[in-house]
Formats: structure tokens, sequence, C-alpha cells
């Protein structure tokens, strides 16, 4: 449970006191953020309960508890997902992941769509993608499998700074998204080996697992600084399979906009690419 308690402190130090009629500044406190009394009041719970419940203590947390600590700390539908999945182990879905396996059917989707469009799995690997989405940035096709993972490639591979200018706001949402993962899948030792494996090769890594973020992986917006086109301002969509932890996630551009024309540019290129052989 010190999970929970890291999350829980994380978010009570980030909370500003003047939102809720409190002295503000560090210059009054000892700590940032809101104490755990004043966020036990809020909650309308006890001091006892609420220590208790950050130092892991507290079993059988009920629904009700949840929601009013969810409400206190202003939590995000993403985070209070995952307060829950930390706080409730006995509730969540099994571990144990099956061998990720991608349908034929699904790579023939991927291979009809005109937008770049990957299949990743639990551990944000690449499992699949179409041709245009391996010109989008990094060439999955010349790497080894073990290699075809976000957050190694962003966090050990310095070629990912060059195809993303927005280096650390994509960072910041990888960890985001590992973090949900964890907290859905906490017995996981794959997962665990992978977080230690980049907390102890990556400072910046470690540096953001440590703000205890936490968001899953749906849709934003994202700069790809790509070597045949240039610049594209690109949104993407995350379509979850159901029974299949695995996710679809397609990239397009705004109608009409440069990036559009530069992407329709990049397909053409694949196109002829493809047909030189």
């Amino acid at each position: 449970m010190t999970e929970l308690g890291g999350f829980l402190r994380a978010r009570r130090a980030e909370l500003d006191p003047s939102d809720f009629g409190l002295p503000p500044g560090v210059n009054h406190r000892r700590v940032a953020g809101l104490r755990r009394e004043e966020l036990a009041q809020l909650a309308g719970i006890s001091v006892d309960y609420y220590t208790r419940l950050e130092q892991g203590r507290a079993r059988n947390v009920s629904d009700a508890i949840l929601d009013a600590v969810a409400r206190a700390l202003r939590l995000t539908a993403d985070e209070e997902a995952y307060l829950r999945n930390l706080a409730t182990p006995q509730r969540r879905r099994p571990s144990a992941p099956a061998k990720p396996r991608v349908r034929p059917e699904l790579q023939h989707l991927l291979d009809a769509m005109q937008v770049p469009a990957f299949v990743f799995g639990r551990y944000m690997d690449v499992l699949a993608w179409n041709r245009l989405a391996n010109a989008l940035s990094f060439d999955f096709d010349a790497m080894p499998p073990e290699e075809r993972n976000i957050p190694r490639l962003f966090f050990l591979d310095d070629s990912a700074a060059e195809f993303h200018p927005q280096w650390a706001k994509v960072t910041g949402e990888i960890v985001a998204n590992l973090r949900a993962e964890a907290g859905r899948h906490q017995d996981d030792p794959k997962l665990a080996q992978l977080v230690g494996e980049l907390s102890v090769r990556s400072e910046e890594f470690r540096q953001l697992w440590a703000r205890h973020q936490v968001q899953d992986k749906a849709h934003c917006t994202k700069l790809v600084r790509n070597p045949v086109v240039g610049d594209l301002d690109l949104r993407y969509e995350t379509l979850r399979l159901p029974d299949e932890d695995l996710a679809v996630v397609t990239y397009t551009a705004e109608p009409g906009s440069e990036s559009e024309r530069r992407l329709n540019l990049l397909a053409s290129w694949v196109t002829e690419a493809a047909r030189a052989g």
C-alpha cells in the first residue's frame, strides 16, 4: 500500500490552501499543499482514519470514503480510478496477462487505414503498425521486438527528442499512462521490471515517476518532427479493444491544415517507396 500513500501525499501537496480559504504559502506550513487534518476535514472523515489510509493501514475502505477523498483531493476521473485500484486491490481484475497476440484481422484493419495507426499492449509495447505509422518517427520495422517499447524509446533512446520537439510534454504523458496501468495491474512482475529498469537508467523517468501523475491514454495532440515532410501537428485517439488488453491508436491532422497536407505528402511518399520495392 506504499504506492497509495505516495499518491495521496503527492496529490495533497499540489492543492493550493488559498483555494479552500486557508493561509497560503510555505512560510506558514511545514509542507506544501494541505495538511492531513485539513484534507480529512474536507473529506468529512477523522484525521486518524485518513492518516491510516495514507500509511496503508486502513482495510476494507468503503466506496463512500473513496468518493469523499477523491472529491476533497479534486481528482480527475483517471486519478480517481487509480485511487480505487490502489485502495481496493481485492476488486481489481487479475494481473496475469496472456501473451499479447495481434489477430490477422486487426493487422488488416491497420493496413486499410489511411492514417498512421498502431496497436499497443499493456506495457506500451508497439505490437503492430501500418506503413504510414512506421514512417512517422521511429522505424519499428528495423527494431527487434524487445526494443519496440514507447517508454524505453523515449527515455533511453536519444533520437526520441529529435522526432518529438515537445519531449517534456510527451514523456510526462507516457509516465502518467504507465502509472494508470500500474494501478490496474499492481502484481504484474513485467510491469514492475519495466518501471525498475527505467528508474535505474533514466533520471528524467525517476523524477517524473515520483510525481505520481496519473492519466489514461485516451486522446490528445502531439507535435511530430518527421524527417521527410517536417513538423506535423497531430491528434491521436485511443480505441481500447474489449477483453484483449490491447489498444488501437490513430493519428490524424486537422482538415484543411498544413499538417494534413504534409501527412498526405508523407502517405504518397510511403506508397511510392513501397512500389519501388
